[in-house]
This record gives C-alpha cells, sequence and structure tokens, in this order.
C-alpha cells in the first residue's frame, strides 16, 4: 500500500501553522537537553495554560470537575498531565506517553583527573549509543550539583555563543591503523570518552611552591585540575567533594537547526524521544471539547529500561491516578483498575525512518518513509516480537477510523527487518494494566546519534494526529 505525502496535502494556512509548530518545537529542543530542562520548559508552559499542581490541590482538599487541568511531577524528570473529561474516570482515559531522556554521556561521581596535561571528567555512557560517533564533537555540560546544604547549583555550559565548549578526543589518523582494524562497537572504548575540560595550570608563586607542604606539594603537581577547581570554586562555590552530589550530562553543544535548501527537517539533538514528548504536550494544550479525561505522562529512564523511581515502571503514574479520582470523588481500589484497564493509550516514540543509504537493514513495504506522516507500530522488540507489546487488530480498527474521518495522515512500519535488530518502548508497561496500547510517533533518521533528523510535515501530522485521538471516545 503506498502512503501519502504529507507535504502534499497542505494548503497555505496549514503550512503556515506547521512551521509555527516546529519553531516552537525547535525552541523546545533547545530549551530541554536533559529531563530536568524539559520538566522545567513544560511545567512553565502548561501553568501558564492553566494547569495546577496536583499535590497542591490534595493538601486544599479542593475537589475537581469536568475541564480541571492538572499536573504532577516526580523528582524533576517526570511528569504527568490530566484534563478531567465529562465522563467518569473509572470509564477510562485517553493516554499520551513518551519519553523524555536520551541518550548521551554522564559525568561519574569520582570524576575529575589530571593526565598529560589535560583535566578531564570521567564518564559513563547512558543508552545505547555508538561511542565513535561522540569523539571530536564540540560538546555542552548541562545539569546540576546538589550541595550538602541543599543549595542546587544548575549548570549550562556550552549553549551560548560566548561559552567554552569541550570535547573528547580521537586517535589522529596518521597514527590509527590498528584502530581502523577494530570493530566499530571497539573503536571507542567506554573507559575512553571522557571529557577534556582545560589544559591550563594554576598560577603558583614560587614562594608558594617553596612554601607547599605535604597535600599541597601534591596538589601542585597537579596544576591543571588545581586551575579546574579554582574556576568551580570562584564561579559555583563548589568544591571537588560536591561532583558526589552531582547530576552532570554532557550533550552535543549547539541549536537545533533546520536542513535542506528547502528547510524540509529538523536536525537536533534529542529528538528521540523530545519529538513525541513536545507533540503529546502541545496536542494536551491544544485539544478542544473531550468527553474521556485526557492524560500526557511523559517518563525518564526509557534509553535504560524504565526503570528507577522516574522511570515507567515505578508506581508514579499509578499513584497519580489514584489521587485524581480521590479528588473528582471516584477513588476506591476497584474504580483504578477500571480505569486503567479500561484506557486507551498512544505510546509515543519515534520509529525507525527508512534511510536508502541503509537500504538493506529495511523491508520497505513494511518502513516508515521521512514526509509520509505519523507511523505506528503494531508491535516492536527484537526478532520474534521479543520484549513487545503487540497491539489488537480492533484497537488499531478504532484508530484508522477516526485518524481517516479527520485526514491524518499516517503509515505503518516495523523497526527494520525481521532478524536485523529490534528496539522497545515503555508500551509493554502500561499494556500490563490491560489497557489497549499502539505505539504510534516520528520517523527519525540517525536515531540515537547526537545529531537527530525529523521532518517539519512528520511533527506536525503528529501533533495532528494526537488532537484527533485526545479527543475521539474510545473504545
Amino acid at each position: 500500500m503506498e502512503r501519502k505525502v504529507t507535504w502534499e496535502t497542505y494548503d497555505a494556512d496549514q503550512l503556515e501553522k506547521l512551521e509555527k509548530l516546529n519553531l516552537e518545537y525547535r525552541n523546545f529542543l533547545d530549551n530541554g537537553k536533559t529531563e530536568r530542562e524539559c520538566i522545567d520548559t513544560i511545567v512553565n508552559t502548561i501553568e501558564a495554560e492553566g494547569y495546577q499542581e496536583l499535590e497542591s490541590l490534595i493538601k486544599e482538599g479542593k475537589k475537581l470537575k469536568t475541564g480541571d487541568k492538572v499536573y504532577s511531577v516526580c523528582m524533576n524528570k517526570s511528569i504527568a498531565m490530566f484534563q478531567i473529561g465529562e465522563k467518569p474516570m473509572a470509564e477510562g482515559m485517553n493516554i499520551l506517553g513518551a519519553h523524555i531522556d536520551s541518550p548521551r554521556i554522564d559525568v561519574k561521581q569520582n570524576p575529575l583527573y589530571e593526565e598529560g596535561g589535560f583535566a578531564y571528567l570521567d564518564t559513563h555512557y547512558y543508552g545505547g549509543v555508538k561511542k565513535y560517533q561522540w569523539v571530536a564533537l564540540p560538546l555542552a555540560l548541562h545539569g546540576v550539583v546538589v550541595k550538602k546544604d541543599g543549595t542546587t547549583i544548575e549548570m549550562n555550559i556550552g549553549e551560548n555563543d560566548d561559552d567554552p565548549v569541550f570535547f573528547i578526543s580521537d586517535l589522529l589518523v596518521h597514527l590509527a591503523g590498528e584502530q581502523m582494524e577494530k570493530k566499530a562497537s571497539k573503536v571507542i572504548e567506554g573507559e575512553a570518552l571522557d571529557l577534556i575540560i582545560g589544559s591550563k595550570p594554576i598560577q603558583i608563586t614560587a614562594e608558594e611552591k617553596a612554601s607547599a607542604e605535604g597535600d599541597e606539594k601534591e596538589k601542585a603537581k597537579e596544576a591543571v585540575k588545581a586551575g579546574i577547581l579554582a574556576i568551580l570554586k570562584d564561579t559555583y562555590e563548589m568544591e571537588e567533594e560536591d561532583f558526589l552530589s552531582a547530576e552532570l550530562e554532557i550533550v552535543p553543544a549547539g541549536k537545533t537547526r533546520e536542513v535542506g535548501f528547502d528547510r524540509s527537517m529538523i536536525l537536533g539533538y534529542g529528538q528521540d524521544d523530545r519529538v513525541c514528548a513536545f507533540t503529546s504536550m502541545r496536542a494536551m494544550l491544544d485539544v478542544g471539547k473531550i468527553q474521556k479525561t485526557l492524560c500526557c505522562i511523559l517518563v525518564d529512564k526509557e534509553e535504560i529500561g524504565s526503570v528507577g523511581a522516574t522511570g515507567m515502571q515505578s508506581r508514579f503514574f499509578e499513584n497519580a491516578v489514584a489521587e485524581l479520582m480521590n479528588l473528582t470523588g471516584e477513588y476506591s481500589e476497584l474504580n483504578v483498575r477500571r480505569c486503567l484497564a479500561r484506557s486507551c493509550m498512544l505510546s509515543s516514540d519515534v520509529s525507525a525512518g527508512f534511510d536508502p543509504s541503509y537500504a538493506s537493514c529495511f523491508e520497505k513495504k513494511n518502513a516508515a518513509f521521512v514526509g509520509k506522516g505519523m507511523v505506528f507500530n503494531k508491535f516492536t522488540g527484537s526478532r520474534g516480537k521479543g520484549g513487545s507489546n503487540d497491539a489488537n487488530a480492533e484497537y488499531i480498527a478504532y484508530l484508522r477510523r477516526i485518524l481517516d474521518e479527520k485526514g491524518i495522515v499516517y503509515q505503518t512500519a516495523e523497526l527494520g527487518k525481521v532478524d536485523v535488530g529490534g528496539g522497545g518502548t515503555i508500551a509493554y508497561i502500561l499494556a500490563e494494566y490491560g489497557m489497549n496500547v499502539i505505539d504510534s510517533g516520528v520517523p527519525v533518521l540517525n536515531m540515537h546519534a547526537p545529531w537527530e533528523a525529523t521532518s517539519k510535515a512528520d511533527v506536525y501530522e503528529t501533533y495532528r494526529g494526537y488532537i484527533v485521538f485526545a479527543e475521539g471516545a474510545g473504545m
């Protein structure tokens, strides 16, 4: 079946709306390169649209009614948003769910050292990455340092034009004969992904050197490291020991850019899965009249198995639903279970866009094409559908009907050829409640690379599709 090219379906008014949405999306990517930054950006956006914090409403004992808008944040890394619908929550919700973590490089807890005249931060990569893609690039440092007194220091270094950047070195090609013979997974080892953060020794006078004793004399041997610590102390009032309670993430430096002479695509970091997080949030804000309560859940840790307190496998989402139902006067253990089991969900995650340069890895009849609209993956997993949610045919038929009625351009896909590889999402976790779930999102090129590419048309069409789903009556 040949699917439509999305661009060909738009009139001038829609093209204008497309560009406006994508400009907002690019700003979202630039302002949210970490989970914490995403949450800050989202909370600022939704509070301006009338959303209230659930925890504050619980303290006030305020009852909720149709049309009320509520959100709850977990550890500044995950968020659940709700708009109360006309029907009782026990009849189920319409849920948009995505993740806001992306592959990156994390700074270890005892990271700072000096070697060969350079100061380094020791690192540990996060999520599925091709390690060789992260060397010899300008990199930025984002995150927080929390001191023992509870003071939080925010860092965002490398994004402004006058900021310094950092980098991970690579071996020059003239000496790389042995390196070039290695498998791609071994060309750059994980322990070699250490970040160069300086090379200038601290200025120590002759008198200070002569009077130095013990530890001070030893520190003088690591003058570059000492210089970095002096800068951290002066700029952030930070001691070396404060790295122990820091969460610092290394990401590509620079802003999201438009691609091509026709500016039809977007190149930026973290589009897996912030493209679906943004379109889900924006659809949540722009939705019209709804019958069922609408939920948007944006979570952390998907790239490492959805584990931990801020991942989808935690009880955060379920607890938020229970608290919400308590404020609507519907709470009981049975009603919570009924609500979750009767819900419909789009697990909003990206799919692999067909790349003609690597066509042998795709099966074209069942591949997602860039520029052909939002994409549904009936199942993900690997090889024999291992680890996958596999959506019911009845649910897919329902989605086909409501999307076709509104003229939404969509396509279906698998994640590459059967025996080539695979991947997973949060879909199977929500499906454990018994609800209908299917993966749905935007096709991406360069997935998990420092710079990923999407089509503006697919971003816009996915946003439109999410609105149609949100306004639907459900199964």
